[in-house]
């Protein structure tokens, strides 16, 4: 794509990725499965500096859901392993790059050393004031939501039904004071949203492609963003 089409598009200000494909790319190769998660993570730190570039105002990447615990123990460890090399490079260049860093999730369930990591970057992060990006860690949306209700039950917020609305939701996710995504893309070609952002992706446009992750670079991020200016977003209403 030129350039003076990519100045002619109009950017989503949050992109949400589920990242899919990793294991199946690297088996296709001869690989062990873990050597698809490192060419992904990759792929993530690309997209996420190409998103910054592009305009984007948030991007959130699914990493590791509730489901999967399920997996391996050998991969699971691999992938714990992989998100802590990740949480104690990432400062130098986040910190380069003026990137603000959030994880969603339950947090609860992680080793302690990596609840550490994740919680001094989040802090460190936490005055820059470029690109918002969350990762989704021991994630599930339905799980998101249960422990919305009960962060707004802890505080008293349920005790008066008439009080009880979306903006009382949305203030206790883990995504609060971000905006809901506008766009969600999923690589290697699975056409569901798998328990991700249940809430927030109520009105976002989708995008599947059949790449897989660790084949997704900027041109195939630009094809998304060129196939959502297509889209008319109505939110239930008509175009006039």
């Amino acid at each position: 794509m030129n350039e003076e089409k990519i100045q002619s598009l109009k950017v989503p200000a949050h992109i949400a990725i589920i990242m899919d494909g990793n294991g199946r790319w690297a088996k296709k190769r001869g690989m062990p499965r873990t050597f698809g998660h490192s060419q992904g993570a990759k792929v993530v730190e690309q997209i996420l500096e190409d998103a910054d570039h592009i305009g984007v105002k948030y991007l959130t990447v699914y990493a590791f859901s509730t489901e999967n615990w399920s997996r391996p123990q050998t991969e699971v460890k691999a992938l714990m392993n992989l998100l802590r090399r990740y949480m104690k490079t990432s400062l130098a260049k986040c910190a380069k790059n003026n990137v603000r860093v959030r994880v969603i999730g339950d947090k609860s369930m992680l080793d302690q050393d990596l609840q550490d990591s994740i919680a001094d970057l989040e802090r460190d992060t936490a005055a820059n004031t470029g690109i918002g990006f969350q990762i989704a860690i021991n994630y599930g949306g339905r799980d998101e939501i249960v422990r919305a209700v009960r962060r707004a039950a802890e505080k008293g917020l349920l005790n008066d039904p008439g009080r009880i609305d979306e903006s009382l939701l949305n203030d206790c996710l883990d995504t609060a004071g971000i905006p809901d995504p506008d766009l969600l893309i999923r690589t290697c070609g699975e056409q569901r949203i798998s328990n991700f952002l249940l809430w927030q992706l109520a009105y976002s446009e989708m995008y599947f492609t059949d790449k897989s992750w660790p084949e997704f670079d900027r041109e195939e991020l630009l094809k998304a963003i060129d196939a959502f200016n297509h889209r008319e977003r109505r939110y239930g209403g008509l175009i006039h």
